[in-house]
């Protein structure tokens, strides 16, 4: 495994998965990766995974200051992750908690700002085919940003776009242009491009309805996600911590 990226890649995933972040940080910097074809964007989305899980539980723990700096060091990806930051790369997520260090500190303009920052972006859902796709993740924080701004109506149209794109494309037959550049998966052959859409739209739904408040649907669309793929680490975290978004 010390030989190769890939596969110290899949024991960082696995360490993000099972809730151990400062692991899975500090082997992801005890190691000079390069880039491969198929892993775009996966070793830089573990960096800010590990980075941005730190930084929630310092919030947790009152550490503000702490988590402004993990949350900041999640900004600039190092060296030796072996890829850059791609331009108008999304970041609404480290934003919103930015946000809400800033507000445990008493910083209300800069608590502000970061909100609105983190409110700004493309809201309208989409497939996932490419790995610079518009996340789910990024809307869902945009409607949070918008809540904690006063904007509640905004929010819920937000929310309520991700229940509805992902009930309404769950079913599609999805087919893939085989020129096509920027793919999530070296492996597109052996791949079922429908059941990529389904797990999609499943944990699409399930961050709407966390911004809706609706827990038993947001429950059960994050159980099917999960059920379709144990290692969704997106699902993974949101569902940990949805008893904290329902009741925040």
């Amino acid at each position: 495994m010390a030989q190769r990226d890939d596969l110290t890649l899949e024991r960082v995933t696995a360490l993000n998965l099972l809730g151990r972040p400062d692991e899975a940080f500090e082997l992801l910097m005890g190691r000079t990766f390069h880039p491969w074809e198929g892993g775009e964007g996966k070793v830089t989305g573990q960096y800010v995974a590990s980075l941005f899980e730190l930084a929630r539980r310092r919030i947790g723990q009152g550490q503000y200051a702490e988590a402004i700096r993990l949350l900041e060091q999640a900004q600039v990806y190092p060296s030796n992750l072996g890829e850059g930051k791609l331009y108008g790369a999304q970041e609404n997520n480290i934003f919103y908690e930015l946000g809400r260090a800033y507000a445990g500190l008493g910083s209300d303009e800069q608590s502000s700002a970061a909100f609105v920052r983190a409110s700004s972006g493309l809201s309208d859902p989409t497939s996932a085919i490419f790995y610079n796709d518009q996340p789910p993740d990024m809307i869902f924080y945009q409607g949070q940003a918008r809540q904690r701004l006063g904007q509640a109506d905004a929010a819920r149209a937000i929310f309520q776009r991700l229940v509805d794109y992902g009930r309404a494309h769950i079913d599609d037959q999805v087919q893939m242009d085989y020129f096509a550049v920027s793919l999530p998966d070296f492996l597109v052959f052996d791949e079922d491009l429908g059941l990529r859409n389904r797990i999609h739209c499943h944990y699409m739904i399930a961050l709407g309805y966390i911004g809706l408040g609706d827990r038993e649907q947001a429950e059960a669309h994050y159980d099917a996600t999960l059920q379709l793929d144990a290692s969704h680490l997106g699902a993974t975290l949101h569902r940990r911590l949805l008893d904290e978004a329902l009741g925040s």
